[in-house]
């Protein structure tokens, strides 16, 4: 009987910089911001919008995504860290046992979405002076792929690892520096990539809608279409995941990840309907309300 090869995933932890390392998730963060700039300029020139917008934009999103994140992943997740270790919870360290640079680690995507939400609106009505859905429809953009980099520094942390897989699966992946949490060392599925790959072709997605369809005229379809597909992601591939933490959301035999999916998905309908009439002209897109 033919035998497939399982992969074994063991790489460095990161860069070593004399008593810093700097984690290869660290990096993949600073990638995601770094592209997201550039992607997000290239669109407000495509839109004819001022590009000093953009550094203000890029600012708020990145307090409101780590801050969000974090927030999310110790509330859904962890919440027992605010009394073990306080300043870990907003800091990229750890204090007990001892301390420890740790980059950025534990961050939930439905907390940095909740506060994404709310530092947008904020960018809208007080910077930009648009109507969120059109700030939102771009920023759509842009999280996909940075969720897609995210993923993969997963990936390198051997961490969000797939329920172990079936005897023979093409998937089989050992992570030999998987936290204990997860119980032996076996081969599992790369939840980590499944999930990227789903955000990357998300990305590709919007990206070709937003360049050569007039849906970014209506303002928030593409927005509605990100929060439906990419919580759809989240959710089915939540089914190879192994549990993150003590889950303390579970209905009808889904984890804490899928039920916090589920508003989303509908509200990404609910903005696709209310999209319709919604519409605006290239020339009212590129002018402040």
């Amino acid at each position: 009987m033919f035998k497939f090869l399982v992969t074994t995933w063991d790489p460095s932890t990161g860069i070593h910089l004399g008593p810093v390392t700097l984690h290869f998730y660290s990096l993949m963060f600073i990638l995601a911001f770094g592209l997201g700039y550039v992607i997000m300029t290239k669109i407000y020139r495509i839109d004819n919008v001022n590009e000093k917008y953009v550094e203000p934009f890029f600012t708020w999103t990145l307090v409101g995504t780590i801050l969000g994140a974090r927030l999310g992943h110790v509330i859904f997740y962890q919440p027992e860290l605010f009394k073990q270790d306080f300043w870990s919870v907003f800091l990229p360290i750890r204090t007990k046992p001892t301390f420890e640079f740790t980059g950025f680690s534990g961050l939930a995507s439905h907390g940095a979405t909740i506060a994404l939400i709310f530092t947008t609106l904020w960018y809208s009505f007080k910077i930009i002076k648009k109507n969120p859905f059109w700030v939102y429809d771009r920023i759509g953009i842009v999280v996909a792929l940075g969720g897609a980099f995210v993923r993969i520094g997963n990936f390198f942390n051997s961490e969000i690892i797939g329920k172990p897989t079936p005897p023979g699966s093409i998937f089989a992946v050992l992570f030999p520096q998987q936290s204990s949490e997860y119980g032996p060392i076996v081969p599992r599925y790369p939840a980590q990539l499944f999930e990227a790959t789903g955000y990357f072709l998300l990305f590709v997605l919007l990206w070709i809608l937003y360049r050569y369809t007039n849906k970014k005229y209506q303002q928030g379809w593409l927005f509605g279409l990100f929060f439906i597909i990419l919580w759809a992601v989240r959710f089915f591939v939540e089914f190879l995941k192994e549990p993150q933490g003590d889950e303390f959301i579970h209905f009808a035999g889904l984890n804490t990840g899928q039920v916090l999916s589920i508003p989303f998905m509908i509200a990404g309908v609910v903005i696709m309907i209310y999209s319709k009439n919604n519409r605006i002209t290239a020339e009212e897109s590129a002018k402040p309300e």
